[in-house]
């Protein structure tokens, strides 16, 4: 899945409907005969023969078992009376004909209708029409079905408050459709088809307060007339079309908390006015076409900051890492240049710098009170210097990496303090000096590769002790000496590159576990090929090029 998609849908699951649904879905069911009118009763009844007849008796609603509507799976009716029926959910029962629906709207004091993650492909014109005249209907969630064709005309719904079509088959263009909507609060297109310019005709009293329309297929610029609607806290129009900038209005939204813009065709620069929203906390415009520079502030009040894969240019804002709050900042591939900022926030998790032109040296003063950062890449840049041992002191890291720069000198041996480390990558650099003992010390460490340096020496016997590493990569170095004895007690490990390195000696017995690569090329291993590498019967690549073996043994 692409990164919008990913986001995207951390976004609808994290607010798509939670706050509604916390009113409803939880309320007490108490143990008494249900006091249901007898329409409602009879309607409950009808209903249930209805969906049991097109859903082959799946449905668990049985008037013959469970006498009381009430106590059927996903209904709920008032308490303490059970007076009335209040919300019914016939979410995930496979269902695929929608000719249920119009005897819902039979249901005058219904409040929630979920029937998402179903098979339905269309929504009788009775429904919309007949539901339209409840007034106590407040959410209605059609979500993750098969519905084909344009979003119907919703005329009437005056109760409706949340709204929820995402992830369908929905198609064309969005004008006065949602218009009539008076209270919408929350409204969810996303993962469907629909083109054309973004709809702003969205409720006539301008409530509205969640915008969910990513991944679809909307274009043109972000409409001005978003601005009047005040009281927004999510915008997410991630993975359209949309051209043109950001426009400064935008940091008129004084109660927007989520912006998410990624993966568009948006230009132009970020706008400072993004400074202004004293409640956004996450602010995403990755994969776009930005080229202009970062203006300082913009994280003043944020908590994640995505502007990866675009091209903006200039130095990092010397305030823009330091923040309080900050916590996850992604600046990589983008076409930045100069130096990594020498203050960076306490609350940092994640730090993504990597695939610019930065250079100069990693700020160590700024990392070595980081007790809280678990991710930090910078690979791909021109940063010197060496590798800071404060490093070390950053005991949350589970990745590091700080590949293909232009560091030098010694490995520290202070990052064997980095007990959650999982992946430390860094190749193609100009260190030197041995492979520290203390690196193999690592217990959590899944990936190693330190390949294309000037590392020499021998290889630690200890590195044996790391039985989590799936990956060793250690080409392309000056090491010399015999492989160690242990590694065949590396159960984990499925690949090891050990080529273009001056190693000698033995080849001892290798873990059984390799399966997608061992490379001992451009070595100085002489003598015979040892019989114990036909064991290793799952091996992707075998590589002994230019070595001295002479007779093959086996």
């Amino acid at each position: 899945m692409s990164s919008y998609g990913r986001q995207t849908t951390s976004l609808v699951l994290y607010f798509n409907f939670h706050f509604f649904l916390s009113l409803f879905c939880y309320l007490p069911v108490p143990v008494v005969f249900s006091a249901l009118s007898s329409n409602q009763q009879t309607t409950m009844i009808d209903l249930s023969n209805s969906l049991n007849a097109s859903a082959g008796g799946a449905l668990p609603w049985d008037v013959n078992k469970e006498p009381n509507p009430c106590s059927w799976k996903g209904v709920g009716c008032n308490s303490p009376t059970n007076s009335f029926v209040i919300r019914i959910s016939l979410s995930g029962h496979s269902l695929s004909s929608s000719d249920f629906l119009p005897l819902v709207c039979w249901i005058e004091s219904l409040q929630v209708l979920d029937v998402s993650s179903n098979r339905l492909t269309t929504i009788p014109p009775g429904f919309v029409s007949d539901c339209g005249k409840l007034g106590e209907l407040k959410l209605l969630n059609f979500s993750m079905n098969n519905l084909v064709g344009p979003l119907p005309d919703f005329v009437g719904f005056s109760g409706l408050e949340a709204l929820d079509f995402a992830q369908n088959n929905l198609s064309g263009s969005i004008g006065s459709e949602l218009d009539g909507l008076v209270k919408l609060r929350s409204l969810s297109l996303t993962f469907n088809h629909f083109a054309g310019h973004v709809p702003t005709l969205l409720g006539k009293s301008k409530v509205l307060e969640e915008l969910q329309l990513s991944a679809n297929i909307f274009d043109g610029p972000i409409p001005a007339e978003l601005v009047g609607y005040k009281n927004l806290t999510l915008i997410d129009l991630s993975g359209n079309r949309l051209t043109g900038s950001i426009p400064a209005w935008i940091g008129e939204l004084a109660k927007l908390e989520v912006l998410n813009l990624s993966a568009n065709k948006l230009s132009g620069g970020i706008p400072q006015s993004i400074s202004n929203i004293t409640s956004l906390w996450r602010f995403a415009a990755n994969s776009n076409d930005f080229n202009e520079k970062i203006p300082g502030g913009i994280t003043k009040h944020l908590k994640n900051l995505d502007l990866s894969y675009n091209k903006l240019n200039g130095s990092i804002p010397s305030d823009l890492l330091s923040a309080m709050n900050l916590q996850t900042v992604d600046l990589s591939n983008n076409r930045l240049d100069g130096p990594v900022p020498e203050t960076l926030s306490p609350s940092l998790v994640r730090l993504r710098l990597a695939s610019n032109s930065l250079d100069g040296k990693i700020p160590s003063a700024a990392i070595a009170t980081h007790d809280k950062l678990t991710y930090l890449e910078m690979e791909n840049n021109n940063l010197t210097g060496s590798i800071p041992p404060e490093l070390g002191d950053c005991r949350k890291l589970a990745l590091l990496n700080l590949a293909q720069n232009q560091l030098s000198g010694a490995l520290p041996a202070k990052l064997g303090n980095l007990s959650s480390l999982e992946v430390l990558r860094l190749q193609s650099n100009n260190l030197s000096g041995g492979i520290p003992f203390q690196i193999t010390q690592l217990p959590k460490l899944s990936i190693l590769n330190i390949s294309w340096n000037s590392l020499n020496g021998s290889i630690p016997p200890s590195v044996s002790n790391m039985q989590n590493l799936i990956n060793m990569n250690l080409q392309g170095n000056k090491l010399s000496g015999s492989i160690p004895v242990g590694i065949a007690s590396m159960d984990s490990l499925m690949e090891l590159q050990l080529g273009e390195n001056q190693l000698s000696g033995d080849i001892p017995r290798m873990p059984t576990s390799l399966r997608i690569a061992l490379n001992l090329s451009s070595n100085l291993f002489q003598g015979p090929i040892p019989e114990t590498l036909s064991s290793l019967s799952e091996l992707e690549i075998l590589d002994l090029s230019n070595n001295k073996f002479s007779v093959v043994s086996f």
